[in-house]
């Protein structure tokens, strides 16, 4: 499933917001569709314990870099990355974690628990290292056209479907979730920290801005105003 690389690469393990639409709910309640997902409580998930088995059983080489090709069904184009095994210990033993462990871990996830299935067209990812805080900061009308693109790709959107962005605060490294629900209008946001969406307002705003732009492109109403929910991480 891992290819080695070429060679080997020496690393290092604007609108305002409605107060009707800001709304908090308990974490299990992100959508129903959620529930197709095996998870456990407390203890590591199946999907990741089968991640750490592959990665220690491989023959990737400590030290030794491979390369992770993935195809356009996991973000909606065909994606590479680079990666060690020691950086995929940032995943196992809870550290900071970097763009390629997030992308690998969501092409496994997608190739193991999703390809082939109706989940497929329920759950959609975009590539963390296409949007983030220092793209807005310096082009956000390029990230926008990134997202509708991406929307784009996956065809009808009239069905509940969740758009899942890693979005990095650009502040040591802290990582939140946004997942974008197309059809309703709603947007979910997860952090492990206090504090809701309002502290990254850029953020907030390219994203509203990509969602009404591809429903304009689509033709579709817009019926309400989008809503963001802040999830409880548990």
């Amino acid at each position: 499933m891992l290819k080695k690389a070429c060679k080997d690469i020496p690393t290092k393990s604007g609108t305002k917001t409605n107060p009707k639409s800001q709304k908090e709910v308990p974490g299990q309640m992100l959508d129903k569709a959620s529930k197709e997902i095996p998870t456990t409580s407390g203890t590591k998930s199946q999907i990741m314990m089968r991640l750490e088995k592959m990665v220690e059983e491989s023959d990737i080489m400590h030290g030794a870099i491979r390369s992770v090709d993935m195809d356009e069904g996991v973000f909606g184009i065909a994606h590479s990355e680079l990666i060690a095994k020691e950086d995929m210990q940032q995943l196992f033993e809870h550290e900071e974690l970097g763009i390629a462990v997030i992308h690998t871990y969501i092409w496994y996830m997608y190739d193991t628990l999703m390809r082939g299935t109706e989940l497929c067209n329920r759950f959609n990812f975009i590539a963390a290292s296409r949007i983030n805080t220092t793209f807005i900061t310096k082009n956000p009308t390029s990230v926008m056209n990134e997202l509708v693109d991406r929307f784009m790709v996956a065809g009808d959107n009239t069905t509940p479907s969740l758009y899942f962005l890693p979005f990095n605060s650009g502040n040591g490294g802290h990582w939140v979730l946004v997942a974008m629900d197309l059809s309703r209008l709603m947007v979910y946001y997860l952090d492990s920290l206090p504090g809701n969406w309002s502290k990254y307002p850029s953020m907030k705003k390219t994203v509203d801005a990509a969602i009404l732009k591809f429903r304009s492109k689509k033709n579709y109403r817009n019926r309400k105003e989008i809503t963001w929910v802040r999830v409880q991480c548990l």
